[in-house]
């Protein structure tokens, strides 16, 4: 495999990298006892109408290559992903949603998040510079391929980011627990928002709390003092979202 290479397992996730068009894939390898696999099948006739080669090689052939044996007997050999503007994420039509993950070590709860922001309808994700190439397959497969569609740029800090999207008119959120802190079924989540969730072991730091427009609480059932994990967190707000904007 050459260096600026990646891997993608799994049929969902190549699906979406060959619809999105986010990253050249130069090649489709299939185990050849899923020859005869409807769905591989499907996946092999749109990467060959994209001009993309498939093969059919052993199973010790995918594992060699695989991170583990959730592959789905289907691998891609890809080139880097490629990033956006940050006012490339931004609509031209809507009122914005914009989320950056920051912080996270994981790459199960970063794929577990964009997961949620995709299916919630955000309009991108905002990363930090970091070198994510070494879990492409995990977070391909973890996310169902959510990540291989979602618009993704990059921002020094999140200080950075929020100073950008402001000026273009966006509220700055962010999750918190504090006594400015809104719950997110009061705030009014229908406006242009960029939104900060932070990962679990730092957060969101004190600094970046003390500059949003707004921090978003949510609420519980019951009496409990622990945050939510970083999954959790963005789903329960990004369908706060939705249900907002869907009812306004």
């Amino acid at each position: 495999m050459r260096a600026e290479e990646n891997i993608l397992e799994g049929s969902l996730t190549i699906q979406a990298a060959l619809q999105s068009g986010w990253r050249e894939i130069h090649e489709v390898l299939i185990v050849e006892q899923k020859r005869n696999d409807r769905r591989l099948q499907r996946l092999q006739r749109q990467a060959e109408a994209a001009g993309i080669s498939v093969s059919y090689c052993s199973r010790s052939a995918i594992q060699q290559l695989a991170s583990g044996d959730s592959h789905g007997g289907v691998l891609a050999r890809t080139g880097e992903r490629r990033f956006c503007r940050l006012e490339e994420l931004l609509p031209a039509e809507r009122a914005a949603f914009i989320v950056m993950l920051d912080g996270i070590e994981d790459p199960y709860n970063f794929a577990g998040a964009a997961r949620a922001l995709y299916a919630a309808g955000a309009d991108g994700i905002v990363l930090r510079p970091r070198n994510w190439t070494s879990a492409s397959a995990i977070v391909g497969r973890a996310s169902a391929g959510a990540i291989e569609r979602l618009p993704l740029a990059i921002a020094e800090s999140a200080s950075a980011a929020a100073a950008f999207f402001r000026a273009q008119g966006l509220t700055v959120a962010a999750a918190a627990k504090s006594d400015r802190a809104l719950s997110i079924y009061q705030a009014d989540l229908s406006l242009p928002l960029f939104l900060l969730i932070g990962g679990e072991r730092r957060g969101v730091t004190r600094s970046f709390l003390q500059t949003v427009d707004l921090q978003l609480l949510i609420p519980y059932g019951r009496d409990f003092g622990p945050s939510l994990g970083t999954v959790g967190a963005a789903a329960v707000i990004a369908f706060e979202v939705m249900r907002q904007r869907s009812s306004s």
